[in-house]
């Protein structure tokens, strides 16, 4: 809890929103990920994709600050990314302990947290942007509702409303759309859509690569080191896919094209040592 409460980094507005030279991460002898560069521009929305234990958590983690790089480094907006208040990251939904009595207005409140500091109780003001954050989602009518009581749909929303209650210009949601009836991804859509016309970058971890290419304007495939970052007609081509998933891809060829019927190894969300 101590890195909620340190001094926010800086922010220098010229700079990359996202910018990653030359990441890895080793543990016991084990590579998650390896020499990973890239940057993102403001407002792109970009889904990661690859298999199971391809190191897409891993790689979200590394970005907000949680874990360390073995080597290489991080910058949003040109400061590392602990104490940075610019990110917003959204775990898997089985990384939520959804039976702690909180409510929604109080999980909004959560992202203020950093802006606040320590000794300061929050204003007027402060739950002036949470029932906004709320709002702009579409969940201000349910503010004083548990958290736990909401659908998977609803507690996302709630997280996407923290992010905007915190002022993120750079989201990572990790799994978002897993287990949503289409209704429920269309509303995620709709906010993401609102996120994009106010410069926001967003990165989406998904095992849906059909919906990736159809949503997204750029895809970041990855097998523990980046295989290719592009929009989707360039990444998602046989050589590539097959590169990043072997035989556990399933194509068939459309017209000069390939279409992505299915990832057979991704049918469960990403393994815990993600």
């Amino acid at each position: 809890m101590a890195e909620l409460f340190t001094r926010p980094a800086a922010h220098d507005p010229s700079a990359p929103p996202l910018q990653v030279d030359g990441i890895s991460l080793s543990y016991d002898g084990v590579t998650a990920l390896r020499d990973i560069s890239f940057n993102l521009p403001a407002g792109a929305r970009v889904a990661v994709v690859g298999p199971n234990g391809a190191g897409k958590s891993t790689l979200f983690k590394i970005l907000v600050g949680v874990l360390k790089p073995t080597r290489g480094e991080v910058r949003i907006y040109g400061a590392s990314p602990g104490g940075h208040v610019c990110i917003a990251y959204v775990p898997q939904r089985s990384q939520v302990d959804w039976a702690f009595p909180v409510s929604v207005a109080d999980v909004v409140m959560m992202g203020r947290i950093r802006t606040l500091g320590l000794f300061r109780w929050p204003t007027l003001g402060d739950w002036r942007r949470v029932d906004e954050a709320l709002h702009r989602v579409g969940m201000l009518e349910l503010r004083q509702r548990q958290i736990g009581e909401l659908s998977g749909g609803q507690q996302q929303r709630v997280f996407l409303a923290q992010a905007l209650a915190q002022g993120a210009e750079l989201v990572l949601l990790d799994e978002p759309l897993s287990g949503l009836d289409v209704p429920s991804q269309e509303a995620i859509f709709s906010i993401l859509d609102d996120l994009r016309t106010s410069g926001v970058t967003t990165l989406v971890a998904t095992h849906d690569l059909n919906l990736a290419a159809e949503r997204f304007d750029q895809i970041l495939l990855l097998n523990r080191r980046l295989v290719a970052l592009g929009p989707p007609a360039s990444v998602f081509t046989r050589p590539l896919l097959l590169e990043a998933y072997g035989g556990h891809m399933h194509l068939v060829p459309e017209g000069e094209g390939v279409m992505v019927l299915t990832d057979s190894c991704c049918d469960g969300e990403e393994a815990d040592h993600e």
